[in-house]
């Protein structure tokens, strides 16, 4: 098998000393203003009958903005965060245009601070467990990096903790695979059914932490606004809401991660999550299966492993069609047994839509 260069993205966490942690936040809170700036000018000019975009308001902050704060080019400081800054609010209102996504607000202190910078065009070089960054100096990680180089990085805050992440150059070779085809049907008791009959059990992670994080915000609720304890009580719920989404995470990865380096086509159903919480007796445990995440890490892993994803339309009648002769019947979701009215063929529901799945796919060479 002949390997496949592919872009992928890397992210861990930084080690920082509590100056370094200073000069971060002094980046994302320029990040911010900038970007606020420009969304604010953005609306006013909208309302004047104008049509902004980023380079206007690029040019125009560059010229006559920046030069009034000293703040903003204090020594090191990375001048090129105003750049991403309005690249961001671009990309945002291209997202809104589209309708694929909801109009840009206005950014707040704390909330996903975070900051790109690059080395004016030129390659960044990356290696082992510390990096130099354009204009900052040199930072330590947690975890060591590949030999490689970047374009630019992206710097992030989540609880107080930083994270550096970047896209890079990487060679991947497709993994023999021990199944042509596989369906997978996604659900609540369990999180994902495949054809082959494994099952993958859903772990409930926000609903076994629930009650940690129920005790954690009304500790919040309790501090006095603007105290020390307020904050300190603001980073130990933050840090758990963190905590939970990582373990969501990994138990996604490492599903995706299966089904992609062991199965040659994968064929899952278009799920409308929107639509789905909307249920708000299964919202809070829909909201908890990372559905849409799913499918993310599927979509990227499969170009990376070599394999094929086949989407079904979400109208196709997956888990009422007997996988047996092909009989349509009603199956509330109270129904956890597929219990033919044709043929008699007795399945487990679940396990019934993903073999019904699995017949969609036509068989076709991996990458």
């Amino acid at each position: 098998m002949i390997g496949r260069t592919m872009l992928l993205s890397i992210k861990t966490k930084l080690k920082l000393s509590k100056a370094q942690e200073t000069i971060m936040s002094k980046h994302a809170g320029i990040a911010r203003f900038t970007y606020n700036w420009g969304l604010a000018t953005w609306n006013n000019l909208y309302k004047d009958g104008l049509k902004p975009n980023k380079y206007i308001l690029k040019k125009f902050f560059n010229n006559h903005v920046k030069p009034e704060f000293e703040w903003i080019k204090e020594k090191g400081i990375c001048q090129k965060i105003t750049q991403y800054a309005f690249d961001n609010l671009g990309s945002a209102f291209d997202r809104f245009f589209k309708g694929l996504g909801k109009y840009p607000n206005f950014k707040k202190k704390g909330h996903h601070d975070s900051f790109t910078i690059d080395a004016s065009g030129k390659p960044i070089p990356v290696g082992g467990k510390s990096i130099k960054l354009p204009t900052i100096g040199w930072v330590k990680t947690y975890e060591g990096f590949p030999h490689t180089t970047c374009k630019s990085i992206t710097i992030s805050r989540t609880a107080n903790s930083w994270f550096i992440a970047f896209a890079s150059e990487q060679e991947h070779e497709p993994t023999v695979k021990q199944h042509d085809v596989v369906g997978v049907d996604l659900g609540v008791k369990e999180l994902a059914t495949l054809s082959t009959g494994v099952v993958f059990p859903n772990p409930k992670h926000y609903k076994s932490n629930l009650e940690k994080l129920r005790r954690l915000s009304r500790k919040f609720a309790r501090k006095v606004n603007g105290s020390q304890n307020k904050y300190k009580a603001k980073i130990q719920l933050a840090k758990h809401h963190a905590n939970v989404a990582n373990l969501r995470k990994d138990t996604v990865h490492k599903i995706t991660t299966y089904l992609c380096k062991n199965h040659a086509i994968i064929v899952i159903e278009d799920l409308a999550v929107a639509n789905m919480v909307r249920n708000h007796k299964l919202a809070q445990v829909i909201a908890d299966c990372g559905f849409g995440e799913f499918r993310r890490q599927l979509e990227y892993k499969a170009k990376k492993f070599g394999c094929k994803i086949v989407i079904v339309d979400r109208f196709y009648p997956s888990s009422k069609t007997c996988s047996n002769c092909g009989h349509i019947q009603d199956m509330p979701l109270k129904e956890r047994t597929y219990n033919c009215g044709n043929c008699s063929h007795t399945i487990d529901r679940d396990l019934n839509a993903a073999i019904n799945l699995s017949r969609l796919a036509t068989p076709v060479k991996a990458y």
